[in-house]
């Protein structure tokens, strides 16, 4: 039990040339002291390097690429210090520094600093 639509289906079907899939491609960009930026399958301007689905599902940032190479870095500590900043962070009144202001006063501007000890 065949009709015409079925048969023009088939017939599409078996003429159609399907296309090559594009290769996946993981990629990590990193800055100029091969810290990551980010993990994309896109292609953007900058410095990469291709990683592995693991890598990539897992997004690691305690690595560092040097010499085209992935380093993992290993963290043991993890010290965030709050810090005076003058052209960026959050406006503090000056005698307590829980009351945020107005950011257009001149007020001292304190940003969170992390540091990665090994």
């Amino acid at each position: 039990m065949s009709n015409e639509t079925t048969e023009n289906f088939l017939r599409v079907m078996a003429e159609f040339e399907w296309p090559e899939p594009c290769p996946i491609s993981y990629r990590l960009y990193y800055n100029d002291d091969g810290s990551p930026l980010c993990y994309t399958m896109d292609d953007l301007p900058g410095k990469y390097i291709e990683v592995d689905r693991e890598i990539y599902v897992n997004h690691t940032w305690n690595v560092r690429v040097v010499d085209g190479k992935l380093h993992v870095v290993p963290i043991t500590k993890t010290v965030k210090k709050l810090g005076p900043s003058f052209d960026s962070g959050i406006a503090c009144h000056p005698s307590d520094i829980c009351v945020v202001t107005n950011p257009n006063q001149h007020h001292i501007k304190w940003n969170m600093t992390t540091y990665e000890v090994n």
